[in-house]
């Protein structure tokens, strides 16, 4: 009995000395409890009854909680590229749009253009795979917010870090000739928090028209089409959308603007690759790196153009 009694003594005594902390892992599921000890390669949390080890591997992201209102006050990313947000509370899509217009860019190829967003401030942008395939010159533009005007910076100096055409991601670098920080979005900490009728809106560049904003709802949570899983939603999105981010009103990125379905008489049947799928991508960078010596990342060598008799082109060719 008195071992016993001593152990929560200890107990209690640690949990007043350490802050509250949120722990956020990559699997997306969480912890509250205070850190009592850290070592080089996990935490050990206690969580008010007991004292468990947390391996900073499996962590996607350490926040702070106020004692008083149990709200999340700072969240720190540990060794991830992305950002979560603290628990945040909704706000009107104008809102939004005001605060996350410059993470939001426009993606060049010579063949085409597509969405992204920025995820981190030194310029990784996320799209899709096949915004970027076959290509490798790649440009960039992001919509500076002035005081009294907007402008447009493009950056051609862009570098493809990882791609996967399975899961139709692309991750890429932007690399200025300054140093310059980048305004960036944050991705939904829970995906279990999506749910069909759920207010969300996507901003883009449909048809090459930037900063396009449309709202709609997840119509479906998950929705499996040729082995994939997506988020069905009625938000408008057409070709110029695809790589662009869908966002629910706290401001989190849910979901990476994907297809839709073009058919007589079918209307709203848009689909977004999940953040979850996004984070898994990101966290495994490595295992999708990109390699320009391989010839299997698919670029495009375009032919010579042939001359009136025919003969050049043949020369050239051999």
């Amino acid at each position: 009995m008195l071992k016993v009694g001593l152990l929560s003594f200890l107990t209690l005594a640690l949990t007043s000395l350490h802050a509250i902390h949120s722990i956020e892992l990559k699997d997306g599921s969480g912890i509250r409890g205070a850190i009592v000890l850290e070592r080089p390669d996990v935490y050990y949390v206690d969580l008010g009854f007991d004292v468990v080890t947390v391996p900073k591997k499996a962590v996607a992201s350490l926040g702070e909680v106020d004692a008083q209102s149990g709200e999340v006050i700072s969240s720190e990313v540990t060794d991830t590229l992305y950002s979560v947000a603290a628990d945040r509370g909704d706000q009107p899509i104008l809102e939004w749009v005001e605060q996350l217009g410059e993470a939001v860019a426009l993606v060049q190829t010579p063949t085409g253009l597509g969405s992204g967003f920025v995820i981190h401030a030194d310029g990784y942008v996320v799209t899709n795979d096949h915004v970027i395939a076959g290509e490798h010159r790649i440009s960039v533009t992001i919509f500076r917010k002035g005081a009294n005007d907007m402008s447009k910076v493009t950056y051609d100096n862009v570098r493809i870090v990882a791609t996967s055409s399975e899961l139709d991601l692309a991750l890429l670098k932007i690399e200025p000739e300054t140093d310059e920080v980048f305004e960036s979005v944050t991705l939904a900490a829970v995906d279990g928090g999506v749910r069909e009728g759920q207010t969300v809106f996507a901003i883009g560049s449909p048809l090459g028209l930037d900063r396009t904003v449309s709202e709609g709802i997840i119509s479906v949570a998950n929705r499996v089409i040729g082995g994939r899983l997506y988020l069905q939603t009625t938000t408008q999105i057409n070709p110029g959308n695809s790589g662009g981010p869908l966002f629910n009103l706290r401001g989190e990125v849910v979901g990476v603007n994907n297809m839709k379905i073009a058919a007589v008489g079918a209307e709203g049947l848009g689909f977004s690759i999940s953040a979850h799928i996004v984070k898994s991508f990101l966290d495994n960078r490595d295992a999708y790196a990109f390699d320009p010596r391989n010839p299997n990342t698919g670029f495009r060598y375009l032919s010579p153009p042939k001359s009136e008799s025919g003969s050049e082109s043949e020369s050239e060719s051999e």
